[in-house]
C-alpha cells in the first residue's frame, strides 16, 4: 500500500502555493523531557495550516471540464482557506458552505481569497448537507476534506519534508488526526521510505474518531464530540484514511483538554507563536508518550498543523494551561468558620502561591473554601492534598472536574436551601448570535431556571450551567424534550463540585 501513494505524493503539485515550512528544534521543551524535539511548521504557511497542500493538489488534478464547473466544500476553518486559495491560484470558482457559527474572521479570510462563502445551519453536518445539495443542483465539484487520495497525496508531502530536512535517526513522528488525511499521508510515506519511524496519532480525549476504529477493527461514528480542537472535531474517520492507518500507524494517543492548552503554551514558550488546539495536538502526545515510555535521547517530530485560532479563546487556553502542565491544583476545602483559620490554612500551604481562593458565607461552623494553589512539580498534588487531610482539614481534589473547571470557579453565590427538587444539567449550543436567547425560550415551558451560568469561551458553541427544578414526573419530560431538540448535554446533580459550592441544600 505505501508504494501505491509514494508516486502520488512525490508527483503532488503543492509548492505552487506551498513552501518548505521549517523543521525546528523545541529547545525548551526539549530540555524538560530529555529528549530533541523537532517542530514541523505548518503553522507558517499562508494560510496558516497544512490544509492547502491537500486541497490544492485535488483541484489541480480535476479535469479541464470539472474546473469549469467550479467547485465546492464544506468547512469552517483550514479546509476552506485552502481551496479557496487554490481556486484563486487556478482559476477555478470556489464556494465554501460554512455553519452560521464560523468566527467573522474565517467567513472574511475566505471571502478575501476570492471565494463565495455561503453560511448555513449551525454545524459542520448541516453545511455539508447543503453542499451536497448544490453540487445536485449546480453540478459542482465537492471537494472532501480527507477521503481522498488526491487529498492524500498533498498531505503527504508534509512527511517528504520532514525525511529529507532530518536525516538522523528518528523516533516517531506526532500526527494530529481529525478526518485521517495527514496521518494517512504522512503513514504512507514515512513506511515505504524509512518503515522504522513510528507515526502516532494523536486525538482528543473527547473525539477518538481513529482510536475508536481501530478498536473496534471498523470505522465508528461517534455519538458525540468534543469542540475545544474544532480543526479535529470529526464525528468518523474517512473510509480511505482508515483504510491505510489501520495497517500502518503504529499507535494512537489520547490527550485532554487540558494537556492540549499546556502544549499550545510549550509552542508558544519556544517560538512565539500560537497554536490552535487542534495544532498543538502533536506536541501534547509527544508529552504523553514521553512520560508513557520514557524514552530519552531521542528525536521526536511533532507536526504543529494550524494557527488559527480565535483571540478571544486565548484565556480561556490560558487559564486552563497551568492545569495541564500540573502547575496548579483545585482543591474544595473545608475551614472552620472563625477568625484566623484562613491564615491557618494558607500556613499548611507552606509558601505555595494560592492563584485563587472564593468564599461564601453559609453557616456559623464551617466554611466550605474554592482554593487554586500553584504546584512546584507535577506528583505535589497527591502529596497536598494527603498532607491538609492530615491537618484535619476535609479536602476534595478538582483538578480533573469539568463542571468546575468551566462552571463552579466563576461563579459567586452559595447554596440556596430554599430551593426544591433542583437537578443540575451542563449544555452545549451553536455559539451565533440569538443562540442563548432561542436556547432559553426552549427551557420556558414552566420549568422554573434556579442556577444559571454562561461564559463566552470564543468558541463555535456555547456553553452552559443550568439549575432546574424538576420533579420526578417532570424529569423524564425534560429529558425527552433534550432528546428531541438535539442539545448537548450532561447531568450533573451529583458533581462533587456543585454539592459542595452550589446545591439546593447545606452541600451534604
Amino acid at each position: 500500500m505505501p508504494s501505491r501513494y509514494l508516486e502520488r505524493i512525490l508527483r503532488a503539485r503543492v509548492y505552487d502555493v506551498a513552501r518548505e515550512s521549517a523543521l525546528e528544534p523545541a529547545g525548551r521543551l526539549s530540555d524538560r523531557l530529555d529528549n530533541t524535539v523537532w517542530l514541523k511548521r505548518e503553522d507558517t504557511q499562508s494560510v496558516f495550516s497544512f490544509k492547502l497542500r491537500g486541497a490544492y493538489n485535488k483541484i489541480f488534478h480535476l479535469s479541464d471540464e470539472q474546473k469549469s464547473h467550479g467547485v465546492i466544500a464544506a468547512s469552517a476553518g483550514n479546509h476552506a482557506q485552502g481551496v479557496a486559495l487554490a481556486g484563486q491560484r487556478l482559476g477555478v470558482a470556489a464556494t465554501i458552505v460554512m455553519p452560521k457559527t464560523t468566527p467573522r474572521i474565517k467567513v472574511q479570510s475566505v471571502r478575501h481569497l476570492g471565494a463565495k462563502a455561503v453560511l448555513h445551519g449551525d454545524s459542520y453536518d448541516d453545511a455539508y448537507a447543503h453542499a451536497c445539495g448544490l453540487v445536485e443542483k449546480h453540478g459542482l465539484v465537492f471537494i472532501h476534506p480527507f477521503d481522498d487520495p488526491d487529498v492524500i497525496a498533498g498531505q503527504g508531502t508534509v512527511a517528504m519534508e520532514i525525511l529529507r530536512q532530518l536525516s538522523d535517526p528518528i523516533e516517531a513522528i506526532f500526527v494530529p488526526v481529525g478526518g485521517g488525511g495527514l496521518i494517512a499521508g504522512i503513514a504512507a510515506y514515512v513506511k515505504h521510505v524509512r518503515p522504522e519511524i513510528n507515526v502516532i496519532g494523536v486525538e482528543p480525549h473527547d473525539a477518538p474518531t481513529l482510536e475508536r476504529a481501530i478498536a473496534a477493527g471498523r470505522r465508528v461514528s461517534l455519538k458525540q464530540v468534543g469542540l475545544f480542537a474544532d480543526g479535529v472535531a470529526v464525528r468518523q474517520i474517512g473510509k480511505e484514511t482508515f483504510r491505510v492507518a489501520r495497517k500502518l500507524v503504529d499507535e494512537v494517543l489520547l490527550v485532554s483538554t487540558d494537556e492540549i492548552c499546556a502544549a499550545i503554551k510549550d509552542v508558544y514558550d519556544d517560538t512565539r507563536s500560537v497554536a490552535e488546539p487542534a495544532g498543538a495536538l502533536a506536541v501534547a502526545g509527544v508529552k504523553r508518550y514521553v512520560a508513557e515510555h520514557g524514552s530519552i535521547g531521542k528525536n521526536l517530530v511533532a507536526i504543529v498543523s494550524g494557527a488559527n485560532v480565535n483571540f478571544d479563546r486565548l484565556r480561556h487556553i490560558s487559564e486552563r494551561a497551568d492545569l495541564g502542565e500540573q502547575r496548579e491544583a483545585l482543591f474544595a476545602v473545608e475551614i472552620p468558620e472563625r477568625p484566623g483559620s484562613f491564615l491557618s490554612f494558607c500556613k499548611q500551604l507552606g509558601r505555595r502561591s494560592i492563584t485563587e481562593f472564593n468564599y461564601r458565607y453559609a453557616d456559623s461552623r464551617a466554611a466550605q473554601v474554592f482554593c487554586g494553589v500553584e504546584l512546584q512539580e507535577p506528583n505535589e498534588r497527591t502529596g497536598l492534598r494527603e498532607r491538609l487531610a492530615g491537618k484535619g482539614y476535609p479536602v476534595v481534589d478538582l483538578t480533573d472536574n469539568e463542571t468546575a473547571k468551566l462552571h463552579i470557579r466563576y461563579m459567586v453565590g452559595g447554596h440556596a436551601p430554599g430551593v426544591a427538587d433542583e437537578r443540575l444539567f451542563r449544555f452545549e449550543f451553536p455559539e451565533r448570535p440569538g443562540a442563548l436567547l432561542e436556547f432559553l425560550k426552549g427551557l420556558s415551558r414552566g420549568w422554573n431556571i434556579s442556577l444559571f451560568h454562561y461564559r463566552n469561551h470564543g468558541a463555535a458553541y456555547g456553553r452552559v450551567l443550568v439549575g432546574l427544578q424538576l420533579t420526578n414526573p417532570e424529569v423524564g419530560e425534560f429529558t425527552r424534550f433534550l432528546a428531541q431538540h438535539g442539545y448537548a448535554y450532561s447531568e450533573e446533580t451529583e458533581n462533587p463540585a456543585y454539592r459542595l459550592f452550589a446545591s439546593a441544600g447545606d452541600g451534604n
